[in-house]
């Protein structure tokens, strides 16, 4: 396994132009993911999380979405950002897949199941059509599917939603990718399909080798799920660190306010029948002021907050770059001023 990270994101900057001014989802993210490594991206709805993914995929609705600055560097290939779409096609489905959010919608409903993941295979791979059945059954037993020579026939509509998911997982691995985008994959499913859901893309994780991006807001997904979670605001990643980190010691105040919010958190009873919420409301992305995005949510709120978004870089006097956090409460207080002053004139 190589040391150096499978996919690579500086500076990405993606907008979405509208009637009323430009909308900021995703501004100035950078991240990595490692081979073989399974990355949680958490926050609220609105707070970027699908927008990046569909960023990386190059899926975004254009032209009124755009990617505006950044580079995604991916398994050698040098930008994706400015990939032509012929490079794109070649990348999407093969190297790189996705899994999206609601099974229903992104199966084709008057094409069989099998013909779905066919069509993946003979696309990216040089295949007889006899060895393409052979493999879409073979990815159907692998995901879990009873009966899948059966199955392969049946259209998304005589499916549950348990087993649409299955078929969406078998397409996004039919090539054996690199990289697999999951965008809340779990969501519409009761708990106990959930569940085995999650136990099978961990399993698939070990047996090919695939590194997953989990899109998520649920936190206990991301605790069973993943080895080093991102947590984003308002087009924004807020904090980053390893998944026992972050649930241990969590240093940004919304990290802290999602992880309150969970039942038996933050020492709250689990007999208590109201949760503790994060006050105040998502900002504006059309309306984004010069201060944290988070200040008028944030019990913590002083002087430097409202002058100048901080930076994201590890809290004065970590001794590990791994735990980064956009907070000005982890700049020495004595710094915290110029800092914030130095970046506004900037």
């Amino acid at each position: 396994m190589s040391d150096s990270p499978l996919l690579t994101i500086e500076g990405l900057k993606t907008h979405f132009h509208t009637d009323q001014g430009v909308a900021r989802a995703v501004d100035d993210v950078s991240l990595s993911v490692m081979e073989r490594e399974t990355l949680g991206i958490v926050g609220e709805s609105g707070c970027g999380k699908s927008v990046t993914a569909l960023s990386i995929m190059r899926l975004l609705a254009e032209p009124a979405g755009r990617i505006v600055a950044g580079r995604i560097k991916f398994a050698g290939h040098q930008d994706l950002v400015t990939a032509s779409e012929a490079e794109m096609r070649a990348i999407r489905g093969n190297e790189m897949s996705m899994i999206f959010q609601e099974p229903m919608s992104s199966l084709n409903p008057i094409f069989s199941a099998g013909s779905q993941i066919a069509e993946v295979l003979l696309e990216h791979q040089k295949i007889t059509r006899r060895e393409t059945q052979e493999r879409v059954v073979e990815m159907l037993r692998m995901v879990g599917v009873a009966s899948p020579e059966l199955r392969a026939r049946n259209y998304p509509h005589q499916m549950s939603g348990g087993m649409r998911q299955r078929v969406m997982i078998a397409m996004a691995l039919a090539c054996r990718p690199k990289l697999m985008l999951a965008d809340e994959p779990t969501t519409a499913l009761d708990v106990t399909i959930q569940a085995q859901i999650l136990d099978l893309m961990n399993k698939l994780k070990q047996d090919v080798g695939t590194a997953i991006i989990l899109i998520t807001h649920n936190m206990g997904v991301v605790a069973e799920m993943a080895q080093r979670v991102c947590v984003m605001y308002a087009g924004v990643i807020v904090e980053e660190a390893d998944v026992k980190t972050i649930f241990a010691r969590p240093l940004h105040p919304y990290t802290v306010g999602l992880l309150e919010s969970l039942p038996g958190r933050g020492g709250l009873p689990r007999k208590r029948s109201r949760l503790k919420a994060i006050p105040g409301i998502v900002p504006n992305l059309l309306e984004l002021g010069t201060g944290c995005r988070f200040a008028s949510r944030c019990e913590h709120v002083h002087e430097p907050c409202r002058i100048a978004e901080p930076p994201l870089v590890p809290p004065d006097g970590a001794t590990s770059a791994a735990h980064r956090t956009r907070c000005w409460l982890h700049v020495a207080p004595d710094r915290q001023l110029d800092r914030a002053s130095a970046l506004s004139a900037n």
